[in-house]
């Protein structure tokens, strides 16, 4: 493992345009802490100071950290589809099936690199938490600190789920823009497929059927927290009829995970059966 980790290391490292973009993978996150600090005045009629509001308190700054760092994930999924495309373009792909790397083996270095830079971005977004939630919180309770530290785990399957399909996309056409490209196509394609169903049937059994969906079930791993803030500043949130669930459930998490063994298998039977 650490061998194949290694291996596709040193190939990201030398490439500098993978260089600059795991840079700013790593990068843009820290931007949340801009954010909580974030103060604007408006004419002098009044200045918002989201720190103040108490979003960035612990515990829900698990959920609105998690939620907006995942939106990065575009820089780094362009490097996980470079690095299929680069191996079929300088024909390094057959060069290490020559020296004697295995198929399995080059799918394996491939998941290990996705699984490596997921977890480091979700170490950083876990400091990033503390940070921010110890600055502007009041709660020192261990037990309430770590409440909504579920949204990290989301976080994480989100990140290997995405860049593993981005991975499958990859092997699938070869071709890096052509991938991301095909990222955008499948987004239409699941909700055309949801207006299809809510004709068919009603938008509830379509909303549940959509869930199931590659995209849309990352997707629901981490739900916007906007109305959950909205709810916690009401005074009488108690009375009012809002449904809204924004916890993190097991199957959400097993439909992720189903999608990602999917995805890396398909990306293996891709390689095993093409001519090269």
């Amino acid at each position: 493992m650490l061998r194949l980790l290694q291996l596709e290391l040193q190939k990201l490292l030398l490439n500098r345009a993978s260089k600059v973009l795991i840079f700013i993978s790593f990068v843009l996150p820290f931007f949340v802490i801009i954010l909580s600090s974030l103060r604007i005045n408006f004419f002098g009629f009044f200045v918002l100071e989201l720190g103040h509001y108490g979003i960035f308190n612990f515990p829900i700054v698990w959920h609105i950290t998690t939620f907006f760092a995942a939106q990065f994930k575009f820089f780094f999924a362009i490097v996980v589809v470079s690095m299929i495309g680069n191996e079929y373009s300088n024909k390094t792909i057959k060069q290490n099936l020559i020296d004697g790397l295995s198929k399995k083996e080059f799918i394996l270095s491939k998941f290990y690199t996705i699984v490596f830079f997921s977890a480091v971005a979700t170490i950083i977004i876990f400091l990033i938490c503390l940070c921010i939630g110890w600055y502007y919180s009041s709660i020192d309770e261990f037990h309430l600190i770590i409440r909504g530290t579920e949204f990290l785990l989301a976080y994480f399957v989100k990140l290997v789920g995405f860049f593993s399909l981005c991975l499958f996309l990859g092997m699938l056409v070869k071709r890096s823009a052509f991938a991301l490209g095909f990222l955008f196509v499948l987004w239409i394609l699941e909700w055309i497929t949801f207006g299809i169903i809510t004709w068919q049937a009603n938008a509830e059994v379509a909303e549940r059927i959509q869930n199931f969906f590659p995209l849309k079930s990352m997707y629901k791993l981490i739900d916007q927290p906007i109305q959950r803030i909205v709810m916690s500043k009401m005074p009488n949130k108690a009375d009012i009829d809002i449904a809204y669930d924004f916890a993190v459930h097991w199957y959400e998490i097993a439909i992720v995970l189903g999608w990602t063994a999917l995805f890396i298998f398909l990306s293996y039977r891709l390689l095993k059966k093409r001519d090269l």
